[in-house]
């Protein structure tokens, strides 16, 4: 599987993208191809100039997994125009759990027990912790590490400390009855 990202999925759609043979060649060469809500949202925002807000990168970390491309990533959205960056722990609730565990017997058998064990480490001996204010960023010795990790690698990329201050006053509660999911 491979991990499509806002940088490919641009190039590879605009013709007049300067790497667009190279992302349309990523695109069609990827063996079962997948990409985010996050990015779906952002190649959205990008294509169509929809950005009313700085732009940032953000990162969800595993260590063992992809700890190593912290300072790559940073200094890549750095030099694509992100004013800011942000982090989170890696995290697997409810039936997302499962399905991380095969992938990762699939694709990285030999690295599985080192992941699975760090983040039950971060997590109270837990894949998942739920609990506010935790589950976002983990708790012990190897959630310090990659926050220290991320903190080093934003520093060295250029991006400040604290993130922009972003506005509430063009939010609108919207009128009306709140709609019903109908379950």
């Amino acid at each position: 599987m491979t991990f499509l990202d806002t940088g490919v999925l641009v190039g590879a759609l605009l013709d007049q993208h300067p790497e667009h043979a190279a992302c349309l060649e990523a695109l069609e060469d990827s063996e079962k191809p997948f990409t985010d809500a996050h990015a779906l949202a952002e190649t959205f925002a990008t294509l169509t100039g929809f950005y009313k807000v700085p732009a940032g990168a953000a990162a969800e970390l595993t260590l063992g997994l992809t700890d190593h491309e912290i300072p790559s990533v940073l200094a890549a959205a750095k030099a694509a125009g992100a004013v800011w960056a942000g982090t989170e722990v890696l995290r697997l609730p409810l039936a997302v759990a499962p399905i991380f565990v095969q992938w990762l017997e699939r694709t990285i058998p030999e690295k599985r027990d080192k992941i699975l064990g760090r983040l039950r480490a971060m997590r109270g001996g837990r894949l998942n912790d739920a609990r506010f204010g935790s589950r976002m960023r983990g708790e012990g010795f190897f959630a310090d590490q990659i926050f220290q990790m991320f903190e080093v690698a934003c520093r060295r990329a250029g991006f400040p400390e604290d993130s922009p201050e972003l506005s509430t006053t063009a939010f609108r509660r919207p009128e009306g009855a709140q709609l019903a999911l109908g379950l």
